[in-house]
C-alpha cells in the first residue's frame, strides 16, 4: 500500500492513486496536470520523511474541474453605535484526482 501526505493549498492531505481531493485554486499545465509537493511517503513498511529523499518523489494529479465553495457570511456589529457590516465570501477551489506517486 503506497500513499503520500502532500501539501495542498496551505493544508496537508493524505492521498493514494485514485484519490479525489478538493483544494485551493491552482493552475494546471496545458495538459491539465499538476505536481503536488510530498511531505511524507509511505511505501509498505518504508516511511520517507527526509527532505532530500522527498525531492525525488513526484505526486501527479489531473485537474477535474474548478469550482467555488459554499458562501459564508461575515457580520460585524457594535452595540449602541449604529455600526453594522455584512460581507460574503466564496472560496475558489479546484478538484483534482491523483494519478501517480513515484
Amino acid at each position: 500500500m503506497v500513499y503520500a501526505v502532500v501539501r495542498a493549498g496551505g493544508r496537508q492531505e493524505k492521498v493514494e492513486v485514485g484519490t479525489i481531493v478538493t483544494m485551493d485554486r491552482i493552475k494546471a499545465d496545458k495538459d491539465g496536470n499538476v505536481q503536488l509537493a510530498a511531505v511524507l511517503l509511505v511505501d509498505g513498511e518504508n516511511i520517507t520523511s527526509d527532505a532530500k529523499s522527498l525531492a525525488k518523489v513526484t505526486v501527479t494529479a489531473e485537474v477535474l474541474n474548478d469550482l467555488r465553495g459554499p458562501k459564508i457570511v461575515i457580520q460585524k456589529f457594535k452595540n449602541k453605535t449604529g455600526y453594522k457590516k455584512r460581507q460574503g465570501h466564496r472560496q475558489e477551489l479546484t478538484r483534482v484526482k491523483v494519478t501517480g506517486i513515484k
